[in-house]
């Protein structure tokens, strides 16, 4: 993991991949929206002017700032079901990451699942907390299981697992 200098502090970068960076642009967008309870408008203004943004897929960057800003409540509302704590309790980032992961499994069919949940997690494990990932794999992975219900269901069983539960069970 390198780190790259931005006119506001040391990002972490992770990928080269554009929607990763465009992930990456936007929980820190997400983050200021939370924390700072400023206009979007702004902060996305800001965010634009962050070095190396113009690496990001910014088609997907306004979807998720825009989405997440708008949808807050809704995407909220989904996650909760799952939470073991109030929020207040949960870090901004973490949240954040639960909006970004939320809004991709509703909006974004053309990305696989695990592919959200694996991208969130590394999120939280280069922005967040300590053990933040574990909490933000347990919610995501459960809430994929309500909102992308076949394609959690239609996972394949690989021949060797199948073979030792066989093997177990005789």
């Amino acid at each position: 993991m390198s780190e790259v200098a931005t006119k506001t502090a040391l990002v972490k970068t992770r990928s080269t991949s554009p929607r990763a960076r465009a992930r990456e642009f936007a929980l820190q967008a997400l983050y200021q929206l939370l924390v700072g309870k400023n206009d979007i408008s702004a902060i996305d203004a800001f965010t634009r002017d962050l070095t190396g943004f113009h690496k990001c897929n910014v088609a997907h960057y306004d979807a998720l700032v825009y989405g997440c800003a708008r949808e807050a409540s809704h995407l909220d509302t989904h996650i909760e079901a799952y939470l073991d704590r109030a929020w207040h309790e949960i870090a901004p980032i973490e949240h954040a990451v639960m909006w970004i992961g939320a809004y991709e499994y509703l909006h974004c069919p053309d990305v696989p699942w695990r592919v959200v949940l694996n991208e969130c997690i590394e999120l939280t494990k280069s922005f967040g907390g300590t053990d933040g990932h574990k909490y933000v794999n347990g919610v995501l992975h459960q809430l994929a299981g309500k909102l992308r219900t076949k394609e959690v269901q239609d996972i394949p069983v690989k021949p060797e697992t199948s073979h030792r539960k066989a093997a177990t069970l005789s």
